[in-house]
């Protein structure tokens, strides 16, 4: 029987010198997202610490974000999240030293799988920066946190929109993969736009009034966009993959999750480019802008909670063999932080009460995932370090 062409993807050939490229790529296997050693590619070192751990920063900085957004308030929360964002920012401080320190970039740009996390460190300044407006300025002034906000975000959008060009392009034509190859990593490179659209919304009433103002808020609904449509075309392929071979295992399953988060992202960005509109548009776009982020936001919504059911069916399944910790498991924590804050934003344009107990309840699902999740990275971090002095 003579394959389908769409079950294969065949490398035509080529006349004269073949251009450099990374060996075929199959479904990312467990060991490859769980390896923390230092390994060798090409004769240089792959470095200890890979760009997927940035995702702490991301599900840390959710929490405390997330908090903020939340429409019930309770005794606490604002200074518990404030204690979060500080220790977020302190982490994404440590990593970013630790893993310009080492020097693997291009090994990890070369790996098919470890270049999809390239996605994290711009969402985990984003964050960051988003976290330092909205609970920083208790400490450090509404200034310096205006002022820490707008490098944050300049540095996270560059970078996310870097990273959404970049690692399409090394896919194409310098990574291969089988057709069984997609996962839900896939999505990281892409997704940033949409948080650099959701958290510039924050800071488009403390641009200048004028042009500047206008360009910012027109940017970033650009990037929604780019972000939501990208994001489509990626979950298109995840679920071809999910339905045509067989479903992931291990520690691919926890990036099934992302595909929640970059849905739920697109709605937070929505509702708070519509809180923002105001201050740069007439008043007809201001409240088609509101329009826009009510009925699109819920349809998004609901596709979204159709993924995390899907999501959720997957990881119960493989928690029932087993599912080894690996710096996925941060994969679960953002996901629900933007399950949050979309749904926030839903029950603040609607008034809705379903959905602002549906924002508390998943809140609380997100704090008992994040205790989880940051004991056995902690643990993990202490054996790794025992396992070093050996």
């Amino acid at each position: 029987m003579t394959p389908h062409p769409s079950t294969s993807r065949a490398v035509p050939s080529q006349v004269g010198p073949a251009p450099r490229a990374s060996a075929v790529c199959s479904a990312p296997r467990s060991s490859a997202l769980v390896r923390d050693q230092p390994d060798e590619a090409n004769g240089r070192k792959r470095g200890r610490l890979g760009p997927g751990w940035f995702a702490a920063v991301m599900g840390s900085g959710i929490v405390a974000v997330a908090a903020a957004t939340l429409p019930r308030s309770f005794p606490g929360l604002g200074e518990a999240a404030t204690v979060v964002w500080a220790g977020t920012a302190l982490l994404l401080i440590v990593l970013a030293v630790s893993y310009t320190g080492q020097r693997a970039l291009r090994v990890h740009a070369g790996d098919p799988v470890l270049a999809q996390f390239f996605g994290a460190p711009p969402m985990a300044l984003l964050t960051v920066g988003a976290g330092t407006l909205l609970l920083g300025r208790r400490l450090i002034g509404e200034r310096a946190a205006v002022d820490a906000d707008w490098v944050l975000w300049s540095a996270g959008t560059v970078l996310g929109l870097a990273t959404a060009c970049t690692v399409p392009y090394l896919m194409v034509a310098r990574h291969r993969f089988t057709p069984d190859a997609a996962f839900g990593g896939w999505l990281l490179p892409v997704v940033p736009p949409l948080v650099s659209a959701a958290a510039g919304a924050l800071l488009i009433p403390r641009a200048p009034a004028g042009q500047v103002r206008l360009a910012l808020l027109l940017c970033c609904y650009s990037m929604l966009g780019l972000g939501l449509v990208a994001v489509l075309l990626v979950l298109a392929m995840v679920y071809s993959r999910l339905v045509h071979h067989d479903a992931p295992g291990g520690a691919v399953v926890p990036t099934m999750w992302i595909g929640v988060g970059a849905l739920d992202q697109a709605v937070t960005a929505l509702g708070t480019l519509a809180t923002a509109s105001p201050s740069a548009l007439p008043a007809p776009y201001a409240r088609g802008s509101g329009v826009v982020a009510l009925l699109g936001g819920l349809g998004i919504w609901g596709f979204a909670l159709l993924w995390l059911v899907l999501a959720t069916a997957l990881t119960v399944r493989e928690i029932r063999r087993g599912l080894p910790f690996a710096a996925t498991w941060w994969s679960f924590i953002f996901p629900l932080g933007a399950c949050v804050t979309g749904t926030s934003a839903l029950a603040a344009r609607t008034g809705s009460q379903l959905f602002v107990w549906i924002a508390v309840v998943l809140y609380a699902l997100l704090v008992a995932a994040w205790a989880v999740v940051a004991w056995h990275s902690l643990r993990h971090a202490v054996r790794q370090r025992e396992r070093a002095r050996r």
